[in-house]
């Protein structure tokens, strides 16, 4: 019989023992993470210890991310090996875990008290609305909490230069998040978390806030959003919904100063969002200084690519009509047809649902806290109609655009703001044989001056200084202070 307990002794971790030969392996195996155990145990006994925690691409050791994961025990059927008793949701410090068989649920540590319609409204009550005075602090989130990055990032790292005093909390789903050093994460929905977001004085967030945010008087609120807009977004999207334009409109007043990338993104943004009598500031994409000023080294040595490796990222957006990353590429012969390592990133939206794509040369990087990096040690952008096309511009690196679904996006899901195939700065393709003859006979000479008239457009303030123009005007305009 197996055993089977939850502990926090040196560390939450899920322990099993049984009798018999101790199994070769003992994993927790989830879509993004996994975990592995420490075996005893010399033939009559053995005892496996799983940590619940993981680091990955050479950053901190941290609680696994919530979801659920199969416990794997080495030819557990042919020794015998039966599940052990379930194990009801138990608080384990950093994380809560609960058993049922081999299946094991990770949640964030949130005190059950709270975790509910009632208990969110105690939460909101005592913290949104309070009357006291604010902190000298900042709250940061980023894509709802997945991971700390994109513009967010990019201002915090330039601010704690600045004013290393201020307090800085970062929204995290769970404390598998990274977040940068110095800075406080808080679990969405936690006490802390609610306390945080009212009494900082500003927020930077680069998506809708949630939870029934409400501004308070003499709070700020910077919508950095997450890119410049090819396709059609808020307002603009197709077909009237009365219920979309009152979430967008209601949405966009919480807000005092909305980022823009470049000038058609501020005529873009301020009109899809009804943003239109308050400042937009066009400053560039702090996330992009990197790709000026940053070196990819360090990021190669912790994907596990060896010098000289032609690396091509595919990162194509998210769809309406699916929850995972398209299947037009297998990443497996796109590394193999073009002697590269092939780095998958799915959307923000595609990190939870989604699983890891494996294979020789294959790394998915949907996990991969900073875009930016990536995008940094990319030979090559494989992409379709995302955002990530306006900043990997800013490298002057080679561009492909695989679009089979093209007719279909643009006459039925989203719709485009222009025309893609009139104006990308690289090949369009309809399917991966054309991607990879595309590839394999490069003629960059028919695209140079496409490519040079949208880097005029859409890169002219992406010089490697917006985060530090940013925070410049967040300081002189006294919506962050020394204390």
């Amino acid at each position: 019989m197996t055993e089977a307990r939850l502990t926090t002794d040196g560390g939450a971790a899920l322990v099993l023992s049984g009798s018999g030969e101790r199994p070769a392996s003992v994993e927790v195996v989830g879509p993004r993470a996994r975990s592995t155990a420490t075996l005893t145990g010399r033939g009559k006994t053995w005892r496996a210890v799983v940590p619940l925690r993981a680091a990955r691409w050479g950053g901190p050791d941290l609680p696994l991310p919530s979801g659920s994961y199969e416990v794997r025990i080495a030819e557990a059927e042919a020794r015998g090996i039966r599940p052990p008793d379930a194990i009801p949701l138990t608080q384990l410090g950093t994380l809560r875990a609960q058993l049922d068989g081999w299946t094991l649920v990770i949640g964030p540590p949130m005190d059950p008290a709270y975790d509910s319609g009632e208990g969110q409204d105690a939460l909101e009550r005592r913290y949104a609305t309070r009357p006291t005075g604010f902190e000298n602090a900042v709250f940061f989130e980023s894509f709802y909490g997945r991971n700390a990055s994109c513009n967010p990032l990019a201002i915090d790292r330039e601010l704690s230069r600045r004013l290393p005093g201020v307090t800085r909390y970062w929204s995290v789903v769970d404390l598998s998040v990274a977040v940068p050093e110095g800075a406080v994460p808080v679990v969405e929905g936690s006490p802390e978390w609610w306390r945080a977001r009212g009494a900082a004085r500003l927020l930077v967030v680069n998506d809708w806030l949630r939870r029934r945010f409400v501004r308070r008087r003499g709070q700020v609120v910077l919508q950095t959003w997450h890119g410049t807009p090819l396709k059609r977004l808020a307002l603009h999207r197709p077909g009237f919904d009365p219920r979309r334009a009152v979430a967008v409109i209601r949405e966009s007043r919480r807000w005092n100063i909305l980022l823009a990338q470049n000038p058609y993104a501020a005529t873009i943004l301020g009109k899809a969002y009804a943003f239109l009598t308050r400042p937009i500031w066009v400053e560039g994409y702090p996330r992009n200084d990197v790709l000026t000023t940053g070196d990819g080294t360090a990021t190669r040595h912790a994907l596990g690519i060896r010098p000289g490796e032609r690396v091509l990222l595919y990162a194509p957006t998210w769809r309406d009509d699916r929850d995972q990353i398209v299947d037009f590429v297998d990443p497996v012969r796109l590394a193999a047809a073009t002697d590269s390592v092939v780095l998958v990133r799915g959307h923000s939206r595609t990190l939870l649902p989604g699983k890891d794509a494996e294979g020789p040369r294959v790394i998915d990087v949907t996990g991969f806290p900073d875009t930016s990096q990536l995008l940094l040690v990319a030979d090559a952008l494989i992409t379709d109609y995302s955002s990530v096309m306006f900043d990997f511009s800013v490298t002057g690196k080679p561009m492909y655009f695989l679009v089979p679904d093209m007719e279909h996006f643009r006459g039925e899901l989203r719709g485009f703001y222009f025309d893609l195939a009139a104006h990308a700065p690289g090949p369009v393709v309809r399917s991966e044989q054309e991607l990879v003859r595309a590839i394999a006979e490069p003629d960059p000479d028919a695209h140079a001056a496409k490519y040079a008239a949208w880097r005029a457009r859409f890169n002219a303030r992406d010089d490697g200084r917006a985060a530090e123009r940013v925070v410049a005007r967040l300081l002189d305009q006294g919506f962050v202070g020394a204390g």
